[in-house]
This record gives structure tokens, sequence and C-alpha cells, in this order.
């Protein structure tokens, strides 16, 4: 687990649900029972009909690529440790996107529209987020990921 100084999310009762799913390996969204609206991060209504009547789903993990960003220097004090460093935004096949870090792949092998899949690391003893690395296998490095120096 990391040792850092990162911004780790705010837990509030809602969000929790969320982070407690990441930690039993399951990548959560809600979907909307009245109006099937698929909803993500978390809320208390939903943002189509504005109802209250929302349900946890759990999904396959599976997106692509939507756009992507590699951070080589010049990132905030706290994630210097992490650069260079893959931000993406991920189409997930549920129907939601999904900000998130892409993980065990030669940078300069990301593309649009790459198919990419879900996987959880542990930040601390209390948060695991959602990574993604490519569905390709062939497309993975064999890095290990905290073996990376600041440019």
């Amino acid at each position: 687990m990391a040792d850092d100084n990162r911004p780790l999310p705010v837990m509030t009762e809602l969000s929790k649900i969320f982070y407690d799913g990441c930690k039993d390996g399951k990548l959560l969204y809600q979907q909307c029972r009245d109006c099937s609206e698929v909803i993500f991060f978390p809320k208390t209504l939903c943002s189509n009909c504005m109802g209250r009547n929302l349900a946890w789903k759990e999904s396959s993990g599976k997106g692509e690529i939507y756009t992507f960003t590699v951070t080589y220097n010049s990132a905030p004090p706290e994630f210097m440790p992490f650069v260079p460093f893959a931000l993406a935004v991920i189409n997930i096949a549920e129907g939601f996107s999904i900000l998130s870090n892409i993980e065990e792949c030669n940078f300069e092998k990301i593309q649009c529209g790459m198919p990419v899949v879900v996987k959880f690391i542990p930040i601390t003893s209390d948060v695991t987020l959602p990574k993604f690395i490519p569905a390709d296998e062939k497309l993975r490095s064999k890095t290990d990921p905290s073996k990376k120096k600041t440019i």
C-alpha cells in the first residue's frame, strides 16, 4: 500500500457504498428504477427524472478510453512520486464514464478507443481505488508501477 501524501477521497454516507464496493473488487454504479437512467458518481436523486428510487448495480468493469493525457512532469507535489502517469476518461460498458488512471501499460501504446478493464488498487487499509489496465494482455507492461521514479 502506498505510503504517501496524495489526497484521498472524502467518504460520505453515499460514497462509502461505492468505495466499499471497490474494496470488495466491485465497480458499482446506480440505476434509476423509475426511468432506467444510469447514474455515476453516487447521487441521492436521479438526474433525469429526479426520482429517489435508485438501485446499486455491479459493472462488468469493461470499457474503453474516451480521452487521455500523460503527465511526464509538473504534477502537483503530492503526485510527483507517481510521474509519469496516465489519466483517462473511460466509457464503461454499462453507460457511464469514470476518470481514472491507466496502469500496467506503455504510455506510447495508449489510444482513444482502447479496450480496458478495471483493476482495484489498495491505496490505504481503508481506501481502494479503481484503476484500468489494457484488456489486451499483449499491451500490458510488466513494470512494477510502485517502482516509478520522479522525472
